[in-house]
């Protein structure tokens, strides 16, 4: 770690993975991307004929202060396919590190458009998605 990445935490981990819908590629598909740390970012890209989109890790500078601060980050993904807006991904990100949201594996997710919501929760997390990824959820005993 350099000085320069002093203070620099992850309120989003690299992305990529596939956007189907009916089981189907979602080609063409609009994946818009928000963060809220801070301020509100976003950004956006458009999948492939496979269905397949890659979006980098999201990062920001974290101020440090005399007190303790808790780490909290607002994670939304939207899909914007065939003039209908599907949200996949809602969740709060609460540890710094990257790929937190997977217990430290890659985020590689596949979403389903015409899947109904689920909440898969990570590390006491909940994530309201309709994607799958590599992820051991919490043992229902884990949870709250």
């Amino acid at each position: 770690m350099s000085i320069f990445d002093a203070g620099k935490v992850c309120t989003f981990s690299p992305i990529s993975g596939v956007i189907l819908f009916e089981g189907k590629p979602a080609v063409g598909a609009r994946v818009i991307r928000v963060t809220d740390y801070q301020s509100k970012n976003q950004d956006e890209v458009v999948t492939d004929k496979t269905g397949h989109f890659e979006m980098p890790g999201v990062y920001a500078r974290h101020v440090v202060n005399l007190l303790p601060q808790e780490f909290v980050v607002g994670q939304l993904i939207n899909v914007i396919y065939n003039d209908q807006e599907y949200k996949i991904w809602s969740g709060v990100k609460r540890k710094r590190e990257e790929n937190a949201e997977s217990r430290g594996k890659p985020l590689v997710v596949t979403c389903e458009l015409t899947q109904d919501d689920e909440v898969i929760n990570v590390d006491r997390q909940p994530f309201i998605t309709k994607c799958t990824w590599d992820v051991e959820p919490d043992a229902k005993k884990d949870i709250f």
